[in-house]
């Protein structure tokens, strides 16, 4: 109870109230993380079961009743006769999934590299800050292809399915994790330099407790929000990969899958096939970006004005 009383008494929680953005940035992001959380509980079908669908449902319209059928769906069925809802549902499991695992690798790799260059300096410092210039110069989707295209390549055929989401979020967050190592090791070196530190060092604390112990909790504000604004990129960047067809595979389907579908019927008059999927990506990476931006802004007083 304490704890709870002193974050709401915090500043953050202060400066969240009177941000209207914020608050309606995490009331629709958790509204959509909840959903798809519990898809099982709260999905009319299971869109990934083949022995419930039927063929004959497909291209419902929206609460509309179908021609042969008369089954009713709430935001209509894709050619598969899916309801439209449910893969909604399931499909930002995937989605969320992928955007969360990516996002916690490349702050670890980021975060371990930032801290050894800074810590190390000298030719490790060098090295790593060339690799990762090197990593700038290209689109990180660009990068994210490559990877998943070179893991895919040696992955057994009989196997690619089943591994293709975890292909998937290791090319995301080997293609992210250069924006947390530049940030983690320029406010390292700033906390390197700190009273604290030189007194561990006196102590004889070794490198690897003074890292993770003393300068690392010191590092973390400006890790929170690059980790938030990320989920959002790598949210839209597994959009992008698997609307490209190198994504998410077709037993799994992604909300860039779905969109990737439903283009296809879009000037077919389907248009809620893809309408409903991207409304869903845009308010799900929207609200989640905003969120970043006000908790940067939180944790940064200096930019206020």
């Amino acid at each position: 109870m304490d704890a709870l009383k002193r974050a709401i008494d915090s500043d953050l929680f202060w400066s969240f109230r009177r941000s209207p953005v914020a608050v309606v940035s995490t009331i629709v992001a958790l509204s959509l993380i909840l959903s798809a959380v519990f898809a099982p509980l709260l999905a009319p079908y299971n869109p990934f079961d083949p022995g419930s669908l039927n063929l004959m449902n497909g291209f419902s319209a929206p609460n509309e009743p179908n021609a042969f059928t008369g089954d009713t769906f709430l935001l209509g069925t894709d050619d598969q006769g899916r309801d439209v809802l449910s893969t909604i549902l399931y499909g930002m499991r995937v989605s969320l999934l992928v955007g969360v695992l990516a996002v916690l690798f490349a702050l670890v790799i980021g975060v371990i590299l930032g801290l050894t260059a800074a810590y190390v300096g000298g030719r490790t410092d060098s090295i790593i800050m060339r690799i990762a210039d090197v990593q700038l110069t290209f689109p990180s989707i660009m990068v994210a292809m490559l990877i998943f295209g070179i893991a895919k390549g040696f992955t057994p055929i009989h196997l690619r399915d089943q591994m293709a989401i975890w292909v998937l979020i290791i090319s995301i967050g080997l293609s992210d994790w250069v924006q947390f190592a530049r940030v983690v090791r320029g406010a390292a070196l700033v906390e390197k330099k700190k009273e604290y530190v030189e007194a561990a060092i006196l102590i004889g604390r070794g490198p690897i407790a003074i890292i993770f112990k003393h300068i690392l909790p010191n590092v973390l504000s400006p890790v929170l929000v690059i980790a938030t604004i990320s989920l959002a990129l790598a949210i839209i960047a597994e959009a992008t990969l698997s609307f490209l067809g190198v994504g998410a595979p077709p037993t799994q389907p992604s909300l860039g899958t779905l969109i990737r579908i439903g283009q296809g019927y879009l000037f077919s008059g389907e248009w809620w096939i893809l309408l409903f999927p991207s409304m869903t990506l845009l308010l799900l990476a929207l609200s989640v970006n905003l969120l970043g931006d006000w908790l940067r802004d939180a944790l940064n007083p200096k930019l206020d004005d």
